[in-house]
């Protein structure tokens, strides 16, 4: 009687088991990120370590001379990084490498100029420096008005979600206001025009509707008619929901996202165990049976001897 209890309990232990494992499983979700304008956008960082190639500078070469700005600096790269290019160990433009390669216009300081050229990943860890060219610039505009305009940023990188505003920063500098700034946000809509009476930081926004990777071209221009220019890379995360449907839409499918499922590999596993369970409880019991019933009759054969 103990065996078949035992048995029981183990039949009872793996019918429990049986139930959690059909237990219904929440399919799995991104967290994702509400914009104010109705947008969900996904969104997230994979860690990497930082690059280990460095990106190069094959164009200008040392000792050039340039009259006229902007100037371009190409080289090869790490395919999807970003490359920071400076100048005297100051940002001057962005951009990302494609197919092994970039190629971004810049403008250069007046007189020496150290250029480096420096790729980074996406947590914003920097790969070996490139190559180190020093070139030179002899600024006529500075010559002729002893001061020009100049167009600098703190960022390199922004990011936003499609449908989202995105904020850059800018800097103006030197020169005489008022002045004339232009962007090209890289996604085909119509430069944006701006005025700046004076010089100082000042924002610009963009809503993006398409993910993707895009050059932001910047070009200020003063009161003189002197130029600045600054490259940058704007990041829009990728797929999005558009919430701008009815209501009972949007809450159907995130219903759908959630729908629960069913793990049935337990069930095809533990089925066959537990008739095997029932199968050498009996035989047990049987044994078990077989063995009193012996011993019973050894006893009473040795009652009548």
């Amino acid at each position: 009687m103990l065996n078949f209890k035992i048995s029981l309990i183990f039949f009872v232990l793996i019918l429990g088991f049986v139930f959690l494992s059909l237990y219904q499983v929440r399919a799995l979700t991104i967290p994702a990120h509400q914009t104010s304008n109705g947008s969900i956008g996904l969104q997230g960082t994979i860690p990497s370590p930082p690059p280990s190639q460095g990106a190069t500078i094959a164009t200008p070469v040392t000792g050039t001379s340039f009259t006229n700005m902007p100037v371009n600096v190409n080289g090869l790269c790490p395919n999807n990084l970003l490359i920071k290019i400076f100048s005297n160990n100051v940002f001057i433009g962005a951009i990302n490498c494609q197919n092994g390669s970039y190629n971004i216009p810049v403008d250069l300081f007046s007189g020496q100029n150290d250029l480096v050229a420096i790729d980074y990943n996406n947590l914003d860890e920097s790969g070996p420096d490139s190559n180190s060219v020093i070139v030179n610039y002899n600024n006529i505009q500075l010559a002729k008005f002893g001061s020009v305009v100049s167009l600098t940023s703190n960022d390199a990188e922004r990011g936003s979600n499609p449908g989202s505003t995105l904020t850059w920063p800018f800097n103006l500098n030197g020169g005489v206001g008022p002045y004339a700034v232009s962007i090209d946000w890289g996604d085909g809509s119509p430069a944006e025009l701006l005025s700046e009476k004076f010089a100082g930081q000042f924002s610009v926004n963009h809503v993006y509707s398409k993910a993707g990777i895009y050059n932001v071209v910047v070009r200020a221009t003063d009161s003189n008619h002197t130029q600045a220019f600054l490259e940058v890379v704007a990041v829009v995360n990728g797929a999005v929901i558009n919430l701008n449907q009815k209501k009972s839409t949007n809450q159907s499918q995130l219903v759908s996202n959630q729908k629960p499922q069913i793990i049935w590999w337990p069930i095809i596993i533990l089925v066959p165990l537990i008739f095997i369970t029932f199968w050498i409880g009996g035989r047990h019991q049987m044994y078990v049976l077989r063995r009193q019933l012996e011993k019973q009759r050894e006893e009473l054969q040795n009652n009548k001897n």
